[in-house]
């Protein structure tokens, strides 16, 4: 597999404007293998001018080509053969999208790098037995004045637009919007209309004592409002809602007009409501665990309710959408046993798995430019080039240094002590902008320092400028091509530091291009995507036999360490004796977060053999659940997808009255 270096020339800034290179798109490979072909019958949007029936296309697309490319195909072939040419010649097939039928539902072809293999609608079709496939294509719409509405609303809340791809890289965020849309439509068809227009505010936990013991023989008064009359009743604080209206309408059966309630209604008809609030005391939940009953308890206010009218379900604007489903496969990349380039035919490898590329990672470091300098003129500057998968460090290189003007180039390749293959899903670029005071000729470093500790050793640095780039992207595609960067400046002395470790790990570039620093790099281009696989979790017969070779010493010692505080950080020697007994050290859940955070994550075997431990993590799971414990998974320091997502699962346990208490911490 050979990689381009795509040498370019230096671009000379022009004299009053500032140089902003735009990243290339990703280009995969234009030819593909003729071996495979699938027939699929393409519905037009024209019409034959004769029949007024939609033109029909009937073509053999090889099965590894991507969506992007037999869009191509469909418009080359519709100039040369449909009767509305000048149609096709008037619009680009970007302006179109492909739909296709599956038990009733519409489903769009969304992602345009996916290969035509992998999509569902092919698989659906061979268990069909179809010989031949159906494909719309159909005029992308605008969309609708109150979507635009809702987006800048949006965009006002969160700062800058969301939607410009140059300020997120590529298309993750709509990518994600697309993919959410299948399990939230399934969602909205499943769910209670009534219990979602009304859901409670209740609570788990039992009585407290304080409470209970301001409340005399078991029951408490309400007061019922309806229009301008009131009624007062006694009632048990372990009748639930239905019950109290149940009783209610059987004490007023004779004086339903007085409550102005129509006599052919029931207390079916009718919800309880909380005066002066859009929240409701209904269904199978004794009273006495509702929210609102004990605030008032609490607080020794009268409660006070209103005999309601339930919610029009029809009002229910939720059930609108504005996107078809996407294809179910959407972003499925396959086994490294399925994307593998060994015993193929090159001209049947359409992806490469990432597992294949045994080069070392690299980086070319194009230069940055500035719209406003320091105030110091006497300063030089060098890039900073880390690898890192959450605060773990897996590689770092450096540039040499240079003065500090406008802007400064280098030109040069980085080349880490990492292979490609051996990159995890999470891993960051970290680039970091350092200036220093201008020294003589003789402090002067090499282009490229294999040991960043001793560039610049003599020199006293400061970090100002930072900017991160995910390797492999929402498609685990590893990232290629061109890149400006815009980065986030350091905060200075006065200024709000916030939590900067945690945002120094952010993906997002800084949307004020204008006013940022950028930074110019290339990756290495290939002739296919390159594809990080799925991990196969293999059987696991290890474990017994290690834990009953554990001395009774190391175990006394990582016991010690599995007890020490969260905040106290873990040697090597602790991280290697973890990892050694991992088996051991999984029995315990307090260790689950010093134990992951010793697993070595830019090595390949090591996370193979991580996600092989975490298969038996039934310890875990059975345990009771510790908060604090649980979303210490979720923290900063953990980037890897199963990891957080294992805390997550956990997390589900907690009742909603719970999730309040860490919502913050959960939101951040």
């Amino acid at each position: 597999m050979e990689l381009g270096d795509h040498e370019q020339p230096v671009v000379m800034r022009e004299e009053n404007k500032r140089r902003r290179r735009r990243m290339k798109p990703h280009c995969t490979s234009s030819s593909f293998s003729s071996m495979e072909l699938i027939s699929i019958e393409f519905i037009l949007p024209t019409s034959n001018k004769h029949t007024k029936a939609p033109e029909i296309m009937l073509l053999e697309i090889a099965g590894n080509c991507t969506v992007e490319q037999m869009k191509a195909q469909i418009w080359m072939r519709a100039i040369e053969m449909s009767q509305t040419t000048d149609f096709y010649h008037a619009f680009t097939p970007d302006q179109f999208i492909l739909q296709y039928q599956k038990k009733g539902q519409w489903y769009e072809i969304y992602d345009k790098h996916q290969v035509l293999q992998t999509l569902d609608c092919i698989l659906y079709w061979k268990v069909l037995q179809k010989k031949v496939g159906k494909i719309y294509v159909v005029q992308k719409q605008k969309p609708s004045e109150e979507v635009q509405e809702f987006q800048r609303q949006l965009n006002d809340l969160i700062g800058y637009d969301v939607t410009d791809v140059s300020n997120v890289h590529d298309d993750e965020l709509e990518f994600t919007r697309r993919r959410l849309v299948t399990p939230r439509m399934i969602e909205v068809a499943c769910r209670d209309p009534k219990l979602y227009a009304m859901h409670p505010w209740t609570t788990s936990k039992p009585l407290p004592e304080y409470l209970f013991k301001k409340i005399t023989n078991n029951n408490i008064f309400i007061i019922i409002h309806r229009g301008t009359t009131s009624q007062k009743i006694k009632v048990s604080i372990d009748e639930t809602p239905d019950m109290i209206l149940h009783s209610f309408f059987t004490k007023m059966a004779k004086k339903k007009s007085l409550m102005d309630i129509p006599e052919d209604h029931s207390e079916l008809d009718f919800v309880l409501r909380i005066c002066g609030r859009d929240e409701y005391i209904t269904g199978e939940t004794p009273i006495k665990d509702f929210h609102w009953i004990r605030q008032c308890l609490k607080n020794g206010e009268e409660i006070h309710l209103v005999l309601d009218n339930p919610p029009d379900p029809n009002e229910d604007e939720v059930q609108k959408e504005e996107w078809p489903l996407v294809d179910d496969c959407t972003g499925v990349t396959g086994y490294h046993e399925q994307l593998t380039i060994d015993g193929k035919d090159h001209e049947r490898v359409f992806t490469i798995s990432l597992w294949d590329c045994n080069r070392k990672f690299r980086v070319k470091i194009i230069g940055i430019d500035i719209p406003v300098l320091p105030r110091n003129t006497d300063l030089t500057v060098f890039v900073e080039a880390n690898i890192q998968h959450g605060q773990q460090l897996l590689s770092q290189r450096r540039t040499s240094s240079k003065p500090f003007t406008e802007e400064v180039l280098w030109n040069i390749w980085l080349e880490f002590d990492i292979k490609i293959k051996d990159l995890p899903k999470g891993a960051l670029l970290n680039l970091q902008i350092y200036c220093g005071k201008a020294q003589g000729p003789s402090a002067k470093t090499n282009l490229q320092s294999h040991d960043s500790s001793n560039s610049d050793a003599k020199c006293k640095t400061q970090l100002l400028y930072y900017v991160n780039l995910l390797l492999i992207d929402h498609r685990f595609l590893l990232r290629s091509g061109e890149y400006v960067l815009h980065m986030w400046k350091i905060p200075g002395k006065g200024e709000e530091q916030g939590s900067i470790n945690a945002d120094k790990l952010t993906s997002a570039t800084n949307p004020d291009k204008e006013n940022s620093m950028a930074i110019s790099i290339v990756l290495d281009k290939y002739c296919h995507p390159i594809a990080l696989p799925k991990h196969r979790i293999p059987s696991d017969t290890q474990g017994d036999r290690t834990r009953a070779e554990m001395p009774n010493q190391l175990r006394k010692q990582l016991e010690e360490i599995i007890a020490t505080d969260p905040l106290n950080p873990l040697s090597p020697e602790d991280k290697e004796l973890l990892w050694h007994f991992r088996y051991e050290s999984i029995k315990h859940p307090k260790a689950y977060p010093k134990l992951l955070s010793s697993v070595k994550w830019g090595q390949q075997e090591i996370v193979a053999k991580t996600y092989q431990l975490l298969a038996k993590k039934e310890v875990w799971d059975q345990s009771t659940l510790d908060v604090g414990l649980t979303m210490q998974l979720l923290d900063c320091n953990f980037s890897d997808e199963n990891v957080r997502a294992m805390a997550v699962q956990k997390l589900e346990s907690l009742e909603d009255d719970d999730v309040l208490h860490y919502l913050l911490q959960l939101v951040q």
